[in-house]
């Protein structure tokens, strides 16, 4: 009897061990970390890492329990990005996501493995990937359209402000996207009969001031400005010097800047999450097109025109996707 007990006991337990098994080798599995490397600063984009994280929900991950998220941000300072991206690459992430081009350049350089899912402006252009159909390497993901978007920004100053006939631009020289970027905001002013007057280059913060002095020396209507430049810096100068400015991150206009056109980044960044899914569930960036803006915003900051004396259209207004005053 006692022989039988045994048994039955020992198969009782063995039944246990051998259900609880699975659960064991299912916690056991590493939760996939995602690294997150941004040029510009954090400060303002806390509503876009929430439309991130609702992407990710969308998918099927919460933070904490099946996903991390590790997040470096240069704050503008584009020479700590390939330390932040080492520091990404030895922490082993299973994916890279990069938000703006020299990011996205710092992340290429650092690894040819790891699955990279851009969000910049211009990945062809740029030389981020051969094609948007067939990206090629490890690297895929959704481009801004920034050098059309700004572009479109001569068209949004000459149809808010009809007065307009000359514009400067201003770009970042520490940026590789500014090539593209004037460019287009050249062939804009070309289209509209607008002259692009003059072409101003900085390479850091310390150097807009004397930026500002100078394109409002020669008198210029208005600015576009190259949207990785510091958004609070470039709209305090505006008012400074009384110089009316668009750009494409509506970061400028929350920061006191005048108007923005282009695209809307929350959908670009909740987008981003079924990409990392996809490369999760084993996709081949190479075989993921990467994928353009489809949506776009026109946002003003009234208060900020009225402090500039404009009167501004109200035909113009009602265009408006969204108004601050």
């Amino acid at each position: 009897m006692a022989s039988h007990i045994g048994r039955r006991k020992f198969l009782a337990t063995l039944g246990g061990a051998a259900s609880a098994w699975p659960l064991v080798a299912r916690a056991q599995q590493p939760v996939p970390v995602i690294g997150f490397l941004g040029a510009p600063t954090a400060k303002g984009r806390e509503p876009l890492m929430a439309a991130f994280r609702n992407g990710l929900s969308e998918v099927g991950y919460s933070e904490g329990r099946n996903i991390v998220i590790e997040s470096r941000w240069a704050e503008g300072e584009f020479d700590r990005l390939p330390g932040m991206t080492n520091e990404l690459v030895q922490r082993k992430v299973a994916v890279i996501v990069a938000f703006t081009t020299p990011a996205g350049l710092a992340a290429k350089a650092a690894t040819s493995t790891i699955p990279i899912v851009l969000l910049t402006g211009d990945p062809v252009g740029t030389g981020l990937v051969a094609s948007l159909s067939r990206p090629g390497g490890n690297i895929t993901g959704l481009s801004y359209v920034v050098p059309e978007t700004h572009g479109k920004c001569v068209e949004v100053l000459q149809d808010m402000l009809p007065s307009v006939q000359r514009l400067a631009a201003l770009g970042n020289a520490a940026d590789p996207s500014h090539k593209q970027v004037l460019e287009q905001i050249q062939i804009a002013g070309h289209s509209t009969g607008i002259k692009i007057d003059p072409i101003v280059m900085v390479s850091g913060p310390d150097q807009l001031d004397a930026a500002f002095a100078k394109m409002a020396q020669e008198r210029s209507d208005g600015v576009v400005v190259q949207a990785s430049l510091p958004p609070k810096a470039i709209a305090d100068l505006a008012l400074k010097y009384r110089l009316p400015v668009a750009t494409s991150f509506r970061q400028y206009v929350e920061a006191g800047g005048l108007v923005s056109y282009g695209a809307l980044e929350s959908d670009l960044w909740r987008r981003c999450a079924i990409f990392i899914h996809k490369l999760l569930q084993g996709s081949s960036p190479a075989d993921l097109p990467v994928e353009q803006a489809v949506k776009f915003e026109l946002v003003v900051n009234l208060t900020t025109a009225k402090a500039l004396g404009l009167a501004i259209p109200q035909t113009f207004l009602s265009r408006a996707d969204e108004v601050i005053e």
